[in-house]
């Protein structure tokens, strides 16, 4: 008696020691059956369960000892749950125990829906199917002859009724099971003796398509019949010749059937996981996709527990799922307990769990939940690898795992290495500590300069003359390689900036080009009107034509009447012609648009004094179609002070979106200049001092700073809701802020940047160290120290080449501007030009003829004779 409890409690010991030793849990399960221990017998099952796939045996001894002790509805609720995780294990035909509950309440419906379960696993299965069918339809037929009245009696119309039914669900039975192949294929002839009706021709089609599949499945089932076990390749053959047909049950049923056999094959696990995943992509609707994925990776890990790459695809169908994230914990702690073969599998899983963890994290906030979790877990990974050298005693593993981590993207950042210093430094040698950091030396981009720094201490302490030697040797190798890399890209970026200035001014040039272009063809057009401005200078010009041409008789041309006879009619049409300056008479629609003209001259008439400008300021930006303008400007400027004056600033009659606002007094208009940038209708308004820019060439406008502000940072990149209240919340982490500044467009309009004041420097450089490419409302920002490109200045007349003013106004006719240029006032005429110029090298001379102007009479000069000529001309 001893002997045999010593027998049962030592496989007990051995599982409290390794929880995945197979065999030890299949010897105490037997041992505990033996003895009749019922409660610790379903622990122990249940607890191999959980870990392992049960083999048929074992589970229908456990059915049978469960059906044995079941005596209320509890009970045999138990058992059919039992029942549905046991066939998830293996195909078998576990129903066969069930008919135990045929005759209590409810066992009809059960084992109906039993049978419906058993025929969706296993309906398909050419070789076993067969057999499903048949006991269901005689389960039917069984209740069939129940249903049946005593012989001699009249069924009551209740009975029949319920007959008819039953009659009606075997005949759908016999229906599903003839559109199924499957060998022998006698269903047919069964069913047409037993009928009383003719076969539907429905039925008859479905038979026959059955029969050509059957054909088609023959020679992979005659295959698998006399092939030894495993039949993997047979399988293989078979599961190529499924998913050419493409049928997803008949392919699901393939896969079951090979795993059924080869159950501890990896790569059958894999490609049914492939297979899987193409269904989820084409998001098939006849098969329950997430419950078949989940429960076909549950599997796969039970059956090979040893096999990282299950156990990787087995997190990712979790999170693919949207399984719980306790779900998806728990399975990898199961998967770290697993017992890989390799340490480098332990690195894996914890990289998949730890990439599963980054991805819920939102990094857009400061801090979370879930940030905090993937620091803690990747601590405990840093932590369980440093365990296999401190524990373990197996530095060399550690090492190894430390090498795998490093060779997979992490040789370029400084503090893996530092990590891996520490492991050496804790539980490792000198050497090996050297030798790590210079790998780190060699291998760092992030930040050479600080591993440099721990070398050297290192060295410091624990290294001879040589060793210091050699780092400083190494270090300085680094280091003018991580600056020659710096000052390229440096370089390349310089000449990225020149070519983008250098783009930005040949677009500017083209502008300007464009813009004298289309200036010069408006300016040649025939009947274009002048600008006003013109106009008041050439009138009086116009009129002094007129009254020479009026000196000048009129010559009698051919076809012409006596000019003494039409004396009249010639004054009349003189007066028409010429008008009152000389001008020829206009069209409707000319005078009309020259009344406009007129009008907006008696509009613009304001005269600005400039000896007021200390108490006026220039108001722009305004919306040309402001309606009531000096009634919303008094308004606005009226809390500043008195508003004497409000002078709009009109152009051919239409508001030129500026103006001048003059007050009583100096404080009041010091005091509009805060009104700058406040907005008008959505626009905002511009307010600067009124300052005469050609008395004061040297007045900047711009009230901001064009120089490097150490204080301040620019922000780039920012979404256009972005508010300053956001932009505050966001900036205040880092400092105190004095002024925020959005930037925008003319109309009001954000563009994206912003101006951060702080209340030093140092604060504004911390914000820019942890603010540079931070996501905010899926916007990555670019933060600088504010350093604002310089203002473009107004260019200083070049006083070496003649000015346009220095060129006399061309005279024209009375009949204005016309095409030949010819004037009929004789050269004696002429006024004589006070312009005295140096006709070097032809220089006012060849500009004048090439404006097509008459060139003046200069003052006598020695005449050049054809030999002069010459020399002029050939000289180089």
């Amino acid at each position: 008696q001893r002997m045999m409890i010593k027998s049962i409690l030592d496989p007990g010991k051995t599982l409290s020691i390794n929880a995945y030793d197979y065999n030890c849990h299949v010897d105490l399960i037997k041992l505990l059956r033996q003895e009749g221990e019922l409660v610790r017998l379903r622990r122990a099952r249940q607890k191999m369960s959980e870990l392992f796939p049960l083999t048929e045996e074992i589970w229908l001894d456990w059915l049978r000892d469960e059906m044995r002790v079941a005596e209320d509805e509890d009970d045999r609720e138990k058992v059919c749950e039992l029942f549905e995780k046991a066939i998830k294990d293996y195909i078998c035909k576990l129903f066969a125990v069930f008919n135990w509950g045929i005759g209590k309440p409810g066992g009809i419906d059960s084992a109906r829906a039993i049978f419906e379960s058993a025929l969706t696993a296993v309906g398909l299965h050419i070789t076993k199917g067969a057999s499903i069918w048949e006991a269901y339809r005689e389960f039917e037929n069984v209740i069939l002859q129940a249903t049946q009245p005593p012989p001699g009696s009249i069924p009551t119309q209740e009975q029949q009724k319920a007959l008819n039914s039953q009659m009606e669900r075997i005949h759908t039975i016999f229906r599903r099971q003839l559109a199924i192949p499957s060998f022998g294929m006698t269903t047919y002839a069964e069913y047409e003796e037993w009928s009383e009706k003719p076969v539907p021709d429905t039925v008859v089609l479905n038979y026959k398509k059955a029969l050509q599949q059957m054909e088609k499945s023959k020679p992979f089932e005659e295959a698998l019949l006399v092939a030894d076990s495993p039949k993997l390749a047979e399988y293989q053959s078979y599961i190529d010749y499924e998913m050419k047909e493409g049928d997803p049950a008949r392919i699901q049923i393939i896969f079951e059937r090979a795993l059924s056999e080869n159950c501890l094959v990896p790569d059958l696990w894999k490609r049914l996981f492939g297979w899987l995943l193409y269904l989820l992509c084409i998001k098939d609707r006849q098969l329950k996709i997430k419950d078949m994925v989940l429960s076909a990776h549950e599997r796969a890990v039970r059956n090979c527990p040893w096999t990282i790459g299950l156990w990787k695809n087995y997190l990712l169908a979790l999170e693919r799922h949207g399984s719980e994230h306790k779900t998806v914990s728990d399975t990898f702690d199961k998967a770290i307990n697993a017992g890989f073969i390799q340490a480098t599998d332990y690195v894996d899983i914890w990289q998949a769990y730890l990439d599963y963890l980054r991805r819920r994290v939102d990094f857009s906030k400061e801090s979370s939940k879930e940030l905090e979790e993937l620091r803690s877990t990747y601590a405990r990974a840093l932590e369980y690898i440093k365990q296999d050298a401190s524990h373990c005693k197996n530095i060399q593993k550690a090492r190894e795992l430390w090498d795998s981590i490093m060779t997979k993207g992490n040789a370029k950042y400084a503090n893996m290495w530092l990590e891996y210093y520490n492991l050496e430094r804790s539980h490792g040698d000198v050497q090996h500590c050297r030798k790590a950091l210079h790998r780190a030396v060699q291998f760092t981009s992030d930040y050479p300069e600080h591993v440099c720094e721990v070398l050297l201490a290192f060295e410091r302490v624990e290294g001879t003359l040589e060793d210091w030697d050699t780092a400083i040797q190494k270090m300085e190798v680094k280091l003018n390689r991580v600056n020659e890399q710096r000052a390229k890209v440096a370089e390349k970026e310089a000449q990225f900036a020149k070519q983008e200035e250098e783009k930005a001014e040949q677009r500017r040039k083209a502008k300007a080009d464009k813009k004298a272009q289309k200036k010069a063809q408006k300016s040649g057009r025939a009947g274009e009107k002048r600008k006003a401005e013109e106009e008041e200078e050439e009138e009086d010009e116009w009129g002094v034509e007129t009254d020479v041409h009026s000196e000048q008789p009129r010559k009698k041309h051919k076809g012409e009447k006596d000019p003494s006879a039409m004396e009249g009619a010639e004054d009349a049409a003189m007066e028409t012609e010429v008008g009152l300056h000389g001008r020829k008479s206009e069209t409707p629609a000319a005078q009309k648009s020259r009344a406009v003209a007129a009008a907006a001259k008696q509009v613009q008439q304001v005269v600005h004094d400039s000896r007021k400008d200390n108490v006026t300021v220039f108001v722009s930006n305004l919306s040309f179609s402001l309606e009531n303008l000096e009634e919303k400007l008094k308004e606005i400027f009226e809390g500043c002070g008195p508003v004497e004056q409000i002078r709009p600033i009109y152009k051919r009659g239409m508001f030129r979106g500026y103006c001048y606002v003059q007050f009583e007094n100096q404080n009041s208009a010091a005091e509009a200049l805060k009104l700058d940038r406040k907005e008008i209708e959505g626009r905002p308004m511009f307010v600067s001092p009124s300052v005469d820019k050609s008395k004061n060439p040297d007045f900047k406008v711009f009230k901001y700073s064009t120089s490097m502000e150490k204080h301040k940072i620019f922000i780039s990149g920012l979404p256009f809701s972005c508010t300053k209240e956001q932009l505050e919340e966001m900036c205040k982490e880092h400092g105190i802020i004095k002024d925020i500044r959005l930037v925008t467009n003319r109309s009001g309009k954000p563009k994206g940047l912003a101006y951060v004041e702080f209340e030093n420097d140092s604060q504004a450089s911390g914000a820019v160290l942890k603010m540079d490419s931070m996501v905010f409302q899926d916007h990555t920002l670019k933060v600088a120290i504010s350093n604002p490109p310089r203002r473009n200045l107004p260019e200083q007349p070049d006083t070496s080449k003649p000015q346009g003013s220095l060129i006399p106004r061309q005279v024209y006719g009375a009949r204005g501007k016309g095409r030949t240029q010819l004037s009929l006032l004789p050269r004696s005429l002429h006024r004589q030009s006070v312009l005295e110029t140096k006709a070097e090298n032809g220089t006012v001379q060849g500009q004048l003829e090439k404006s097509g102007l008459e060139p003046l009479e200069a003052p006598a000069l020695k005449p050049m004779s054809n030999a002069d000529f010459s020399r002029m001309l050939l000289k180089k």
